[in-house]
């Protein structure tokens, strides 16, 4: 019988090994990194047409696969990258956080859970709440803005946006966001007002006053758009439309106490010197504290007296001026 050389009995039990990396490459199980080297033994004892032929390519169809449009971690401001060595719910953490009165704690289990899941819509939800009282609005625009992107075809979040970008003072960024918003939802009146403030802001009172009007036609009840429909009639020097809108918003906000400085301001400019009293002294009433109204208050005591008329509320002596409030 002739006797097997050691090299043909290594043969038969390498096969099997070389045949299992061949179909692991084929099923496309290989990462980017180089496939490790073939040990010399096996290159020696291997025709070549056996040996593995290095990188293979991907599957057919794989380099047309679908990405998902979520930025990397690394530049992505809203996930907070960390390790732990089993599963943590960062949501839960967050809420407990939040009750306990640790925002900042609850903000960034709120990064982290975003950082394992970049669309996860409560966290989102609850860092655009928490971010802007901690001195972050960067964050509440960044959340607000990926909720918009998730939810094409809500307003809320592009509304929530346009007011802290109104908050910060970024007037043009709020009409941007407020227009796209509109897109999404053009019979909603916090859109409008929004909208209404920003030009408001921006000093464009034509714009300003028609989205408010837009606003106050959608939702008649709705005293802080006629508030601030009042008082951009007050800019324009409009003085019988400010009155008429701002009697309603003071009626649907009796507790509210710079519109009922804003209707005072209407009610003296058009001589009507007993009205504004009374609503500059409801709106001191209202908010002791308020610089404004204490203001106007006292100009109209001081009026009421040089005309020997009886004044409806003395305040002590000080600058006078004429004061508005949106």
């Amino acid at each position: 019988m002739k006797k097997r050389s050691p090299k043909s009995r290594l043969l038969p039990s390498l096969v099997p090994a070389v045949a299992a990396l061949i179909f692991a490459a084929h099923q496309g199980l290989q990462d980017s990194t180089p496939p490790a080297p073939v040990p010399a033994v096996i290159r020696h004892l291997l025709p070549e047409a056996e040996l593995p032929p290095g990188p293979v390519a991907p599957p057919e169809g794989a380099a047309h696969a679908p990405e998902l449009d979520v930025p990397r971690a690394s530049l992505d401001p809203l996930r907070l990258p960390h390790e732990h060595l089993y599963r943590v719910n960062h949501l839960a953490r967050a809420r407990t956080l939040r009750e306990l009165g640790d925002p900042a704690g609850a903000i960034t289990e709120c990064r982290r859970a975003l950082h394992d899941d970049p669309g996860h819509e409560e966290a989102l939800r609850l860092l655009a709440r928490l971010a802007p009282r901690e001195g972050s609005p960067d964050l509440a625009l960044g959340a607000l803005a990926r909720l918009g992107d998730q939810f094409p075809e809500d307003a809320s979040p592009l509304i929530q946006q346009a007011r802290l970008l109104l908050s910060l003072g970024r007037f043009p960024e709020a009409v941007r966001v407020g227009e796209e918003a509109l897109l999404r939802e053009p019979e909603e009146a916090e859109v409008y007002q929004v909208l209404g403030r920003a030009h408001l802001a921006m000093g464009a009172l034509p714009e300003a006053i028609l989205r408010f009007q837009q606003a106050v036609h959608l939702a008649p009840e709705h005293g802080h758009a006629l508030n601030n429909l009042g008082f951009a009639w007050l800019r324009a020097n409009e003085n019988q439309k400010a009155a008429e809108v701002l009697a309603r918003a003071a009626a649907l906000l009796p507790h509210v106490g710079h519109v009922h400085n804003n209707l005072g301001v209407a009610y003296e400019r058009l001589g009507r010197m007993a009205e504004a009293q009374a609503a500059y002294a409801a709106a001191t009433q209202l908010s002791p504290r308020y610089v404004k109204a204490r203001l106007n208050a006292h100009r109209m005591n001081t009026v009421a007296r040089l005309q020997e008329t009886p004044a409806l509320l003395e305040e002590p002596r000080v600058p006078v001026s004429q004061e508005l409030e949106p």
